[in-house]
């Protein structure tokens, strides 16, 4: 992550966006990317899977990933191939699930007010800006603090704990 730009387009969605959205309960029998990315919001958006290509980049309102505490979702966003979420505040247990697995996450309101679904944004996750290719706009939000943007770098929590045990 450090350094990396992620650049993708932008999948634009509402409030309060639930786990049972993200990844609907009739899958969370896997916790494999493969097997949940083909049907990661499915029932918010039935072509989002068919459509999203690696780097693309979720923007969202308020409370993104409510409801159940299932790591599933954030799974399966990665596993679509979505470079990160940006929203107006996200649940909190799907905010440390996403750190958990990897996966980028900014709080910017901002920015959710100035960016469209389709349009091509820029995000640096270690600085935390955020620049809209489309309509020429550019936001700040908080970067994560260095050891969160270690355990992202190194792909999750587990890559994170096994790089620290091997050093």
């Amino acid at each position: 992550m450090e350094g990396e730009i992620l650049r993708g387009r932008v999948f634009k969605y509402g409030d309060s966006i639930d786990t049972d959205v993200i990844i609907p309960a009739r899958y969370c029998t896997s916790y494999h990317p493969e097997e949940l990315a083909p049907h990661c919001l499915e029932d918010l958006d039935a072509t989002f899977a068919g459509r999203v290509k690696p780097g693309d980049i979720i923007v969202a309102g308020h409370n993104f990933g409510c409801g159940s505490s299932r790591e599933n979702a954030p799974i399966a966003i990665r596993g679509a191939g979505v470079s990160c979420v940006i929203a107006r505040s996200f649940a909190r247990i799907f905010y440390r699930n996403s750190i958990n697995i990897g996966l980028p996450i900014l709080i910017a309101p901002d920015a959710v007010d100035g960016i469209e679904d389709g349009d091509e944004i820029e995000v640096d996750p270690t600085t935390g800006t955020i620049r809209n290719l489309t309509r020429d706009g550019s936001w700040q939000a908080a970067p994560f603090p260095p050891e969160v943007q270690e355990i992202i770098q190194a792909g999750g929590l587990v890559g994170y704990v096994r790089k620290k045990l091997s050093s």
